[in-house]
């Protein structure tokens, strides 16, 4: 009997494209996922694939982005705790899959945000999806932290977990394949000097190494992807062609290694 697929779709800015690619790839090999969790950009992709977008669309969706068509400078920052607002990627977001709710997705889907007043991970698994996904991609400092359901203030949830693999255990799932786009940040990477840089490599730096530290996450791994998009940046939006294409190719590369997982 095939066993329950679940996808844990990381974090990723840009690089996440690489989740498209990926994404069509499994689609080409047959392969569909039963359940998906997703981080950040992961997030809007993992949505979007579970309210039925293909990847061939979401890819036409993202090719021509400019960073303006994401970015709403706030007229207050320090005030609304954000250099910018999230309105105009929702509103992409939203044409894309809709006002729907978790429950009317055709494929079960839970999503990580980071929780600033108590400190942890939180699941969000109810109530809006795209307003969801934009909490769990809220990266502090740059966005305004989002207000969703109880919780007040929620930024980035790959603050603390990037990759969310225990939630998909959580949801039943079997075998579990997890999609890391970031890898090593950690890795040496010449300074501006800018202030949001710098917070930027702050992020990267920490998220990185808690990301290393968390091996008991591995545990709940039957699959553990990297795809090796070197040192494109995760905050600029362009290369976007080469994420995907470096996303595709893991997914050809380990179709095989899936379909023996899951015993299909």
């Amino acid at each position: 009997m095939r066993k329950k697929l679940g996808f844990a779709l990381g974090a990723g800015g840009s690089r996440g494209v690489a989740h498209i690619g990926f994404l069509q790839a499994m689609r080409e090999a047959g392969i569909c996922a039963d359940l998906v969790a997703g981080c950040s950009m992961g997030a809007v992709v993992g949505a979007c694939y579970c309210a039925g977008i293909s990847p061939a669309k979401m890819r036409s969706e993202v090719g021509g982005l400019k960073l303006s068509d994401l970015a709403a400078l706030n007229l207050a920052p320090f005030r609304q705790n954000g250099l910018m607002k999230m309105t105009k990627i929702r509103k992409l977001v939203a044409a894309l899959i809709g006002e729907r709710t978790f429950d009317e997705l055709e494929i079960p889907f839970a999503c990580v945000a980071t929780d600033l007043i108590e400190g942890k991970t939180v699941v969000l698994d109810s109530g809006n999806v795209v307003d969801a996904t934009l909490a769990s991609s809220s990266i502090p400092g740059a966005f305004t932290p989002a207000k969703f359901g109880p919780y007040k203030m929620l930024v980035d949830g790959g603050i603390l977990e990037r990759v969310p693999t225990r939630v998909l255990k959580q949801m039943g799932a079997e075998v579990i394949v997890a999609v890391d786009v970031l890898g090593n940040l950690a890795e040496e990477k010449q300074a501006t000097g800018h202030l949001i840089d710098t917070v930027l490599r702050c992020i990267d730096i920490m998220d990185t190494h808690t990301t290393r530290r968390k091996q008991e996450q591995r545990k709940y791994v039957d699959l553990w992807l990297e795809p090796p998009l070197g040192s494109m940046d995760q905050y600029k939006v362009k290369d976007m062609d080469f994420a995907y294409g470096k996303g595709y190719e893991t997914g050809v590369n380990n179709a095989e290694k899936i379909r023996e997982l899951i015993g299909s």
